[in-house]
């Protein structure tokens, strides 16, 4: 889903555009964080390094493809923001202009305790449907985030991606 949210900060306003989604789980607050930073591995590709503090690179592989993201905010068992600074995006059926449209987007990853349950709010701030990789990041993030992430925070088996499972709706 695209929606456009806008804060009234002390600071002025801030615009936040992007795709967004959220999960809700019985995992703790904690389980979330570490499937956030640690774990990625578990849920979204088995190709990429874990991340500690502020100013860690982390690069996700989905074979050809990796968006490298550098840490941005780290706030325990509360918030994980990256923020793209390489890329290069590959896939089938779209031009090559999809390699780069990453670059300087941020993913977002606000965790809340609500009523006894978990809820993971996610942001994809700047994937627009204006971008030609709109529809299959779309559906990459429905896949990962939506299925696998909470799938894994649920049952502790996640879906992530492997060489050996490259069938185009998990594919990113």
């Amino acid at each position: 889903m695209l929606r456009c949210r806008v804060n009234n900060k002390a600071k002025g306003l801030s615009m936040i555009v992007g795709y967004t989604s959220h999960i809700r789980t019985l995992s703790t607050s904690a389980d979330a964080y570490i499937a956030l930073t640690t774990n990625f591995n578990l849920w979204w590709t088995n190709s990429c390094n874990k991340i500690e503090k502020i100013g860690d690179t982390v690069i996700f592989r989905f074979g050809a493809t990796y968006w490298e993201m550098r840490v941005e905010q780290l706030k325990v068992d509360r918030l994980v923001e990256l923020v793209c600074v390489d890329a290069h995006h590959e896939h089938e059926g779209l031009p090559s202009t999809i390699q780069k449209e990453w670059l300087g987007t941020k993913l977002k990853w606000v965790i809340r305790n609500l009523d006894g349950v978990t809820q993971i709010d996610f942001v994809h701030e700047g994937l627009v449907k204006e971008l030609e990789c709109y529809d299959i990041c779309k559906q990459g993030w429905d896949y990962y985030f939506l299925s696998s992430l909470k799938q894994y925070l649920d049952t502790g088996t996640g879906t992530p991606y492997t060489n050996d499972n490259i069938k185009p709706e998990n594919k990113t």
